[in-house]
C-alpha cells in the first residue's frame, strides 16, 4: 500500500505532541518518513545534521547542510532529503505551532506565531556563522541529548522551554516575510500535492500524463511545469523514481522474484525495470537485495544516490 504524501505523525505520547526522528540512508528511528521520501505535514520541522553532509529539497530548492548545521521548515511545505553522505545522520524535531502559542488566541499566537507560520516563508537555513545561530545549534544539540537519554522528570517541560526560546531567537534575528502567502501560491501547492498523491495511489498501474494532470484539473503543460518547478523533474521521471522506491521496499521485505516485483510496482517489462533501477540506484535489483541482506560488496557500491 502506498504511503500518503501527507504525513500524519504518530507521536509516542499524544498528550505531548513532539517527536525527534534519527535518520540514516537506510533507517528512521522511530519509524517514519525518512531519507528520499517526499512528504509534507502540518507540524513545523527543524532538521539538524549530526554526521556527514545532507541535501534537503524544500519546495524544489536544494539546501546543502554540513555537520552541525540545521534548517527550519514551515508547516505544510513539501520537502525531501535527497542526498546524504554514506555514513551520514540527521535528526528532525517535529512539533505543532500550538506549542509555541501557549494557548489558543493568546498574544503569543497572534503576534509571534501565526504571522510567521501563515506567511510566505518556506524555510530558514541555520549555518552557525553568527552568535545567535551558534546559540540555536547548541540548543538543538542539547535537545537531542534529552531525547536520547533516559527520560527524567520534567523532560517534556525542558524540551518545550528550549523550543520556545529557540523560536524567539529566530524571529528576533530574521526578517521573515510576515505577509500571508499569496492565494495562487497556496493553490499551486495544493494542486501539486493532488498530482503527487495520485501517483502514490496509482503507481502500480499504467498511468498516463493526462491522468496525472486531470487529478488536479490542469493541462498537461501546466502539470509538467509545476513538477519541474517544485519537484525538479518531470511527472514521468517522478513516477519512475517512486516506482523504484517502492521496489526497494519489496526487495528488502518480500521474497518475490525480480520479475514479480517489477510487475507489482508498475513496470510492464522486467528489462525496463532493471535498467531504470540501475540508473537510479547505481546497482541492479539483485545487487541491492544482496547488499541489504548483509552481503559485503565493494567500497564503490552506493545503493542510494
Amino acid at each position: 500500500m502506498a504511503k500518503p504524501l501527507h504525513e500524519t505523525i504518530a507521536y509516542p505520547d499524544l498528550s505531548f505532541p513532539y517527536i525527534m526522528y534519527t535518520h540514516t540512508r537506510y533507517a528512521s528511528i522511530p519509524e517514519g518518513r525518512g531519507f528520499n521520501d517526499l512528504h509534507w505535514h502540518q507540524e513545523l520541522q527543524i532538521t539538524l545534521v549530526t554526521k556527514g553532509t545532507l541535501v534537503i529539497q524544500v519546495n524544489g530548492i536544494d539546501h546543502e547542510l554540513k555537520t552541525g548545521q540545521a534548517i527550519l521548515i514551515n508547516k505544510g511545505i513539501l520537502h525531501v532529503a535527497t542526498q546524504l553522505s554514506h555514513d551520514g545522520e540527521y535528526v528532525s524535531f517535529n512539533f505543532p505551532e500550538k506549542l509555541l502559542a501557549f494557548h489558543a488566541e493568546s498574544t503569543m499566537e497572534e503576534n509571534y506565531v501565526l504571522p510567521y507560520t501563515r506567511s510566505s516563508f518556506v524555510s530558514i537555513v541555520i549555518p552557525g556563522y553568527t552568535d545567535w545561530e551558534k546559540q540555536v545549534l547548541d540548543m538543538l544539540g542539547d535537545m537531542r541529548k534529552v531525547f536520547n537519554m533516559k527520560k527524567r522528570w520534567g523532560w517534556e517541560y525542558e524540551i518545550s522551554i528550549k523550543t520556545v526560546q529557540l523560536w524567539f531567537i529566530l524571529i528576533s534575528n530574521l526578517s521573515l516575510p510576515q505577509e500571508e502567502a499569496p492565494k495562487h501560491a497556496k493553490r499551486q501547492q495544493e494542486r501539486l500535492q493532488l498530482m503527487l498523491s495520485f501517483i502514490h495511489q496509482h503507481y502500480s498501474s499504467p498511468i498516463k500524463l493526462q491522468e496525472i494532470a486531470d487529478s488536479a484539473h490542469l493541462s498537461i503543460s501546466e502539470c509538467t511545469r509545476s513538477f519541474k518547478k517544485t519537484v525538479r523533474m518531470t511527472p514521468y521521471e517522478y513516477l519512475i523514481k517512486y516506482r523504484i522506491r517502492k521496489s526497494c521496499e519489496l526487495l528488502i521485505t518480500a521474497d518475490d522474484t525480480i520479475t514479480e516485483i517489477a510487475r507489482k510496482v508498475g513496470f510492464n517489462h522486467v528489462n525496463h525495470f532493471i535498467q531504470s533501477f540501475k540508473k537510479d540506484q547505481g546497482t541492479t535489483p539483485t545487487g541491492f537485495r544482496k547488499f541489504r541482506s548483509g552481503q559485503r560488496l565493494g567500497p564503490e557500491f552506493s545503493p542510494l544516490p
